[in-house]
């Protein structure tokens, strides 16, 4: 890839993180693809997951709409995609894009088709994958004092009182998105995080077929941290430490540039450290919104995107 040609970036995580990541990336590129941990076994997409037998649509649900235009066209049907219904009935906390992108599944028999197909009623500006196209579970030994105990899906890790000690996929090898192990193989860069770092970030190297891509890719590897500690799942964590746990998951992962917010950094030559110890280099930016300091800010998060895979 030459600068002046747009880059092909892949963009891995899940939820709000991940929808953060791509607002900033689809600036920048439209040879963006989105892969989206899809283990959610909550709300609107835990139910659907378990009347159909389909895999979890919020994540990809908000990946969509994080890839529509600022234009009017875009805009609306971002506001579609996420409206959730208010009832007394069954309906009630369901969103149209999870409703619509399960219609598109039952229609063609195929996820990722079923994806296109939102995606080009949007106009997004990228394509949506899932991490696997066969339902799974994320389970994790978690440390409640002197007792470890194992927790079982991906809303209870997110939310445990207890201390994770790692995570695991049920089935241990899901199959990968094929679609999705290509768009790796042949990208420019590769962005990890922000997200939930247990249960949104973290699976995608625990997929075999999507980590031997991630391994062997010829892609540049960008980790993004998250602004603060997760409550529950990762309470008390400093920056570093989200590096120690990426890589005790992954220790063949290459990663070759970590970047932090400035003011979500208490420790910076702590953190300079780690990433030398992974080979990385650090980038320091101010990415958070002004009003909310756990916020990625899309504008800022661009700008330094932009510095970031123009520079390298």
């Amino acid at each position: 890839m030459t600068w002046g040609s747009e880059p092909r970036v892949v963009a891995l995580g899940g939820g709000h993180g991940l929808a953060a990541s791509l607002s900033a990336l689809r600036r920048l590129t439209g040879d963006l693809t989105a892969v989206v941990t899809v283990a959610d076994n909550g709300g609107s997409s835990g139910r659907l997951r378990e009347e159909f037998g389909v895999l979890p649509p919020g994540d990809l649900r908000m990946a969509l709409a994080a890839l529509c235009g600022d234009d009017r066209w875009g805009q609306t049907w971002a506001k579609v995609l996420q409206h959730r219904f208010t009832s007394e009935g069954e309906m009630d906390g369901h969103a149209v894009g999870n409703l619509l992108i399960v219609a598109l599944w039952e229609l063609l028999d195929d996820h990722v088709a079923g994806l296109d197909w939102v995606g080009g009623l949007l106009g997004a500006r990228g394509r949506v994958l899932p991490m696997a196209i066969t339902p799974l579970d994320i389970t994790a030994s978690v440390s409640f004092g002197a007792d470890v105990r194992v927790v079982r899906g991906q809303v209870e890790v997110a939310r445990t009182a207890g201390k994770v000690l790692d995570v695991e996929l049920d089935p241990l090898d899901p199959k990968a998105c094929p679609e999705a192990v290509r768009a790796i193989a042949d990208a420019d860069w590769v962005v990890l995080g922000p997200g939930s770092w247990y249960s949104s970030v973290i699976p995608h190297v625990l997929v075999p077929e999507q980590r031997e891509a991630l391994t062997t890719t010829s892609a540049k590897v960008l980790v993004n941290l998250n602004l603060v500690a997760q409550p529950g799942e990762t309470e008390g964590y400093t920056p570093e430490d989200h590096l120690a746990v990426l890589h005790r998951h992954a220790p063949d992962l290459r990663v070759d540039v970590v970047l932090a917010d400035r003011r979500s950094v208490p420790d910076e030559a702590a953190l300079r450290s780690a990433c030398e110890e992974l080979g990385a280099s650090l980038v320091m930016s101010d990415v958070a919104r002004d009003d909310v300091a756990d916020q990625h800010d899309s504008e800022k998060l661009s700008r330094a995107y932009a510095a970031i895979l123009g520079a390298n």
